[in-house]
């Protein structure tokens, strides 16, 4: 199949107009949302050289593929990071409609990192509202498990974002965004969540700042996260139900924002998006590791050898990463979701077996068939299955300035299990895949290596799935999982 283009954007703002021309329709996943005049959907598409504007059904907007280039990480001008644009990836492939909101919005978010008052109300919203800072914890039973025979070993510490009013790091960002759209004169807050966790997040930063609330949520996971549902309801949430998992819910949200711009804020809760909705969440969770590098001179003296955390779309490894991004002696591991096996097909390891492509309005590596097409995510951990990454950790792949690594879903139950029993903590399924890793990075680490791995989230909302999988044969539940 392909559509007829209208328009050709090409570099440096010139143009051409193609009348009539067939291109193939091997396009991208861009921000759907409907046309003023017709029942059709109007939509970016685009290559690696160039940005196409065109009017086509929802069925045909899938993924191009966009060839891999090594780029060294002194390439990454300030300019482009300003942009939202690392290396190649990230951008605005977005319809021309949405140009205006997401330039006033880029401009309120470049204001507020400078405003002295925004910035106290954040400090003591942080402080007195989510709780933060969150401990650094020594996990002496943990460092104790992965000492080998001579008593040697890393000793592991725990930042503990699950510790966070309202059990996750996403409390961070979501504080920070609804104070934003508040500012801007928005009424009403649309978000997507998988998890649950940015849901409940949202809505209890719009029930403090009296701002409505609407949560987008697939019906697969608000089968899997009931405990969410309920409270994000509690908390005044409107909860909408959405036919398929995260990815369709995300889909649905920007719909919603499109359809009500002047109204509406969308509160993304992912490092993905069009820019400035990744830069965004990157600084209101780079707390993290601000706090990290903070705690560990006060522990220790020094910084930490290495920094280990979950990736789903990569916003909790990113407040822990950036900070220490240029500490090129501090190595930073991100772990994906090998689900059922990186061999099965069913995954969520979109930097190990992804490619690169344009999706929701930027581009990162994505999961997608040999048809450009996206290919939906596995994992038992909910808050893991994005078929997309976020365009920085993108970036620090190719530059290798991070490494990327997988534990499949049993893995992931082991260490849930493990952490429970050893440290009466009980770490959500996501940041158990980050632990799990701890089993292949321990023997490989000196004595006394300083390890912090970043527990994301409380496992409050995964415990009846870890315990029924706890009792029944492995194989056969993680297959129904």
């Amino acid at each position: 199949m392909a559509c007829s283009l209208q328009t050709v954007f090409l570099p440096r703002g010139k143009f051409t107009t193609f009348s009539g021309n067939e291109f193939p329709r091997k396009m991208s996943h861009a921000l759907p949302f409907p046309a003023e005049s017709s029942g059709a959907i109007v939509c970016t598409m685009v290559s690696h050289e160039t940005l196409t504007r065109g009017v086509v059904g929802l069925d045909s907007l899938i993924t191009r593929r966009s060839p891999i280039k090594r780029l060294p990480l002194e390439t990454e001008k300030k300019e482009e990071v300003c942009s939202g644009k690392f290396g190649k990836y990230g951008g605005k492939y977005v319809p021309e409609i949405l140009m205006t909101c997401l330039k006033e919005l880029e401009s309120e978010f470049n204001l507020v990192l400078h405003d002295a008052e925004f910035q106290a109300e954040l400090a003591t919203a942080l402080k007195d509202y989510v709780g933060r800072e969150t401990p650094l914890y020594f996990a002496q039973r943990l460092t104790n498990h992965y000492k080998n025979s001579n008593g040697e070993g890393p000793e592991i510490y725990l930042k503990r974002e699950d510790l966070n009013h309202g059990g996750a790091y996403k409390i961070n960002n979501a504080i920070a965004q609804a104070m934003l759209a508040k500012r801007m004169g928005r009424k009403t807050i649309v978000a997507a969540t998988g998890a649950g966790q940015h849901g409940v997040a949202t809505a209890a930063a719009c029930a403090k700042l009296d701002l409505e609330c609407i949560i987008l949520m697939g019906s697969l996971d608000m089968e899997r996260q009931s405990s969410n549902v309920t409270l994000m309801k509690h908390l005044g949430a409107q909860v909408k139900f959405v036919d398929g998992n995260f990815k369709d819910a995300n889909s649905q949200a920007f719909r919603e924002w499109a359809g009500n711009l002047e109204s509406y804020y969308f509160l993304s809760g992912s490092a993905v998006g069009p820019h400035p909705c990744p830069s965004m969440v990157r600084e209101f969770q780079s707390v993290i590791g601000k706090e990290t590098r903070k705690q560990a001179m006060e522990k220790w003296g020094g910084k930490p050898d290495v920094l280990v955390a979950c990736v789903g779309s990569g916003s909790n490894a990113l407040g822990l990463f950036h900070e220490f991004v240029k500490d090129e002696d501090v190595r930073l591991i991100g772990v994906e979701a090998a689900g059922l096996g990186l061999d099965s097909g069913r995954h969520s390891a979109t930097l190990a077996r992804g490619e690169v492509g344009v999706y929701h309005g930027a581009m990162s590596y994505l999961l997608q068939d040999e048809e450009g097409q996206i290919i939906g995510p596995h994992s038992i951990a909910v808050g893991l299955e994005d078929p997309g990454v976020s365009p920085e950790l993108s970036f620090l792949k190719d530059t290798r300035r991070a490494e990327f690594y997988t534990a499949t879903d049993q893995e992931a139950l082991d260490a849930f299990q493990r952490v429970c029993r050893l440290e009466g903590i009980f770490p959500a399924l996501e940041a158990s895949h980050a632990l799990a890793f701890l089993e292949k990075l321990c023997p490989s680490l000196p004595n006394g290596a300083k390890v912090v791995v970043n527990c994301s989230g409380r496992g409050d909302k995964d415990a009846t799935t870890a315990f029924i999988c706890k009792l029944q044969d492995s194989n056969g539940l993680v297959a129904n999982a």
